[in-house]
């Protein structure tokens, strides 16, 4: 397509999904103007000897600034076209343009690309008529008192044993090792939990044959699947000197200890108490699964591109929430890519739909969630609000009533079994 407004000339050469390239001609008539311009902007700012500032003859301004005045002929020309591209082909930028291949021709002439990124066109095929299986949420005798064991585990205390160690004791340890039949260096002291996975079995072997105190040498087998490779199948000798073993003692599971707990007056109090807050757990993973499954089949059906700087802005903030090295960050986001992607597909087919459906959230929607939040807490709302607002996380809570309005609309249209 190409156009004629200001006096350039505008060639699309690429429109792929998110992204267009714009090759970009201005007449050397309109560059030249650009230069007088931009030569009376520098005569009226430089100081020549013998001269007033804004009085120097323009030929000797031009010739000892040339470059500067060349330079802020050409940022205006490409400013003004880059404005005129932008207005002639009704772009939606996503992202900073750049120009590319920039070259001046003998007649002043002026060509450039210019690369976008644009915000994709989705048109959805298909968003009804899909079926999904919702997980069960029935929680089980067993779940409950699992969990309430996992309590326990928490409040467990550690006690000091004068017998050998077994799986589940806690233990100080020094160790030492030598390769290759060296020397046994100085040990060094380790706090192990065994049968945790914190020491290999072989070693975690030879100390629970030791009673506090006591030391052993012996040559200890690194097994096969070693996460160092070098060190798979090694025969090394070991020194283990057992400084001290502590048992782990469980509270009982009593009245007095469900009070500990919180605000509990026995026991079967707090197993109501767990049972709820894992049906209500159940039922969020459920619905979880439910809109996951849901917006996998949509994005499978309908095909649309994702911008670029979408995916390696979500990448590299991940990166960064996840505080890797700088010489990992290569290799992550190479495998992160894929997750970012989909991230990125079922954020604007949430957008998509909300906008299209009317269902986007606004001001007054937020502040009727945060009223709702207030009550709940028993706080003022506008303290809420304000809090709220200084965590930055107002639009956070627009996101989430727009996503509850796209998922409601959306299953009332889909099926929904349940396992």
């Amino acid at each position: 397509m190409r156009s004629h407004a200001m006096d350039i000339e505008i060639t699309t050469t690429k429109a792929d999904g998110a992204e267009r390239r714009i090759q970009v001609a201005v007449p050397g008539a309109t560059v030249k103007d650009a230069k007088k311009r931009a030569a009376r902007h520098v005569a009226q700012q430089v100081r020549m000897p013998g001269f007033r500032v804004g009085k120097a003859p323009a030929a000797m301004v031009e010739k000892k600034y040339a470059d500067v005045i060349q330079q802020e002929a050409l940022e205006a020309v490409m400013r003004d076209a880059y404005e005129a591209v932008i207005a002639k082909e009704q772009l939606k930028l996503i992202a900073q343009p750049h120009a590319h291949d920039v070259k001046f021709g003998e007649d002043d002439a002026l060509t450039f690309e210019l690369h976008c990124e644009v915000q994709p066109d989705i048109t959805f095929t298909k968003v009804e008529g899909f079926k999904v299986t919702r997980p069960s949420t029935v929680v089980t005798n067993d779940m409950v008192k699992e969990q309430v064991e996992q309590m326990r585990d928490q409040r467990a205390a550690w006690t000091p044993v004068e017998e050998k160690p077994a799986e589940g004791d806690m233990v100080v340890v020094m160790l030492a090792m030598a390769d290759d039949g060296g020397e046994l260096p100085e040990g060094k002291e380790y706090r192990v939990v065994l049968g945790a996975g914190q020491a290999i079995p072989a070693i975690a072997e030879v100390i629970m044959e030791l009673t506090p105190g006591a030391t052993i040498e012996r040559g200890v087998r690194w097994p096969d699947d070693f996460p160092d490779e070098a060190q798979r199948g090694k025969t090394k000798m070991v020194r283990a000197e057992l400084k001290d073993v502590k048992r782990k003692q469980l509270p009982a599971l009593d009245d007095a200890w469900a009070r500990e707990m919180g605000d509990f007056d026995s026991v079967d109090a707090l197993m109501t108490a767990v049972r709820s807050d894992l049906e209500e757990g159940a039922v969020r993973e459920a619905d979880a699964k439910v809109r996951g499954l849901l917006l996998d089949d949509i994005i499978g059906a309908n095909d649309f591109a994702v911008p670029p700087s979408w995916v390696a802005h979500l990448v590299q903030s991940y990166a960064k929430a996840y505080q890797i090295p700088e010489a990992e960050l290569e290799r992550f986001a190479t495998e992160f890519k894929a997750t970012a992607e989909r991230q990125v597909r079922r954020d604007l087919v949430l957008e998509t739909l909300g906008t299209r459906e009317g269902l986007t959230a606004g001001e007054a929607d937020v502040d009727t969630r945060i009223q709702e939040m207030a009550e709940k807490r028993g706080a003022n709302p506008g303290q809420v609000y304000a809090q709220l607002q200084k965590a930055g996380r107002l639009q956070e809570i627009e996101r989430g009533i727009t996503e509850d309005r796209v998922f409601e609309w959306l299953l009332a249209r889909n099926t929904v079994e349940q396992a």
